[in-house]
């Protein structure tokens, strides 16, 4: 199937194909008739699967053909509030990209920075507001913008936007919606209070969910390394050092702890650099700039910082703290894996994580493999190796070891195997 056969206009066909872009992702399949259709959506994906394009070619689609008989003054038409200030960028940019021929206008809303450019964005007039919750509530209240001509509204991470304590934000900004709007959620997790709120929200809705059952990306490959917490840094230096020109994403639990994991690898002559909530906008779009640019190899992140890294060929992710909410565990190593492209996913696991591994092995169904001995075992009475637990399947011992072994011989190896080409389909 292409995008064409979607029922996709011209304009916006020329843009994707200007974009290396062909064949629909599942979740744009099932959504795109949908929502061209007119029905409300709630939508449930693993990241990376192509969420974005999914909203944002049918509401780029809807604009260009309404723009034909409505002339005038822009107005806001389209509403898309999303957790993070790196996300609401990203997504910014692919309504940019897959509307270049169409004339139909976006800009990006966030805290954290000055609102001069931000406000005369919006006297200038935009039918695409894409906006982080705190920052588009302060300027409703300062009179900067209305809703009373929103036609589209989208929910983007809607779990994640519970989580980091949106919903009374998300409730206000819902409330000062037209009651006559085509309103789209989308997940990659479906929680039962995600499901409950968007049954107050949603109208005549279709829900969708691709792989519902698949909580891993198919691609990626994962390893757990058992180690003392004192032992963590110098076996992160140690990975590190063999795959130098890997780019590598590293999740801390804090933000302390990230700008703790800075300094030890400065210390290792290895550069890297932090993202998370404390740091300045400007500090962490250079961080991220120059991550994606490749000029910069190890990016240490948050979780809530982490949600709008989207990166091409991303070779490894390093949970250098296990999450202790084993869905965070899949929107993690989802950043690599992504599209069509593999990519590995490596562990630590101190003595108080065990519990946590078992959780997420236990979301997933599968067993996360054992990474078996390391320079640093035996330096501490915890680093003991560890059966893993079964949940459920029976599954041969060799299988979990054969994969370990494929992600001990990636390390030094040529990272250029591992990848493949993930630009044939849009974010």
């Amino acid at each position: 199937m292409t995008f064409k056969d979607l029922g996709i206009i011209e304009p916006i066909l020329k843009a994707l194909e200007q974009e290396g872009y062909t064949q629909p992702t599942p979740i744009q399949e099932q959504a795109i008739p949908i929502l061209l259709g007119g029905k409300d959506l709630l939508g449930c994906a693993q990241t990376g699967t192509g969420k974005t394009a999914a909203f944002a070619v049918p509401i780029i689609q809807h604009l260009y053909n309404d723009g034909q008989r409505n002339k005038g003054p822009r107005k806001i038409k389209s509403l898309v509030v999303t957790p993070t200030r790196e996300l609401a960028i990203q997504i910014g940019e692919s309504f940019t990209a897959y509307g270049k021929f169409t004339g139909i206008r976006n800009t990006v809303i966030f805290g954290g920075v000055k609102q001069g450019k931000q406000t005369q964005a919006l006297r200038n007039g935009v039918d695409i507001l894409i906006a982080t919750p705190g920052r588009l509530l302060d300027l409703m209240n300062q009179g900067y913008i209305s809703l009373r001509d929103v036609e589209y509204a989208v929910l983007d991470e809607a779990d994640q936007m519970l989580d980091m304590g949106f919903i009374h934000d998300i409730r206000k900004i819902i409330a000062k919606l037209p009651p006559k709007r085509q309103s789209l959620f989308f997940s990659a997790t479906m929680p039962k209070d995600i499901v409950a709120l968007s049954r107050t929200i949603l109208g005549d809705f279709e829900q969708i969910s691709v792989k519902p059952q698949q909580a891993t990306a198919e691609k990626v490959e994962q390893g757990a390394y058992f180690v003392s917490k004192k032992n963590k840094p110098k076996l992160l230096v140690h990975l590190l050092g063999e795959q130098p020109d890997s780019s590598v994403l590293v999740f801390s639990r804090t933000k302390h702890g990230a700008n703790k994991i800075v300094k030890v690898l400065g210390k290792a002559s290895i550069e890297s650099a932090a993202i998370h909530g404390n740091k300045s906008q400007t500090a962490r779009q250079k961080a991220l700039g120059d991550f994606k640019d490749g000029k910069l190899k190890v990016l240490i992140a948050t979780d809530i910082a982490a949600r709008g890294i989207d990166v091409d060929d991303l070779s490894l992710v390093i949970n250098y703290d296990l999450p202790n909410v084993p869905e965070t565990y899949v929107h993690r190593i989802g950043r690599t894996g992504r599209a069509s492209a593999s990519g590995i996913a490596l562990s630590f696991c101190d003595t108080e994580e065990r519990a946590f591994l078992r959780d997420i092995e236990k979301l997933i169904k599968q067993d996360v493999p054992r990474m078996g001995e390391h320079p640093f075992m035996g330096e501490d009475p915890e680093e003991i190796t560890e059966t893993p637990q079964r949940h459920g399947r029976s599954r041969n011992q060799n299988r979990s070891n054969s994969q370990s072994q494929r992600n001990s011989n990636y390390r030094g190896g040529n990272k250029n195997n591992r990848r493949s080409n993930n630009r044939n389909n849009p974010r």
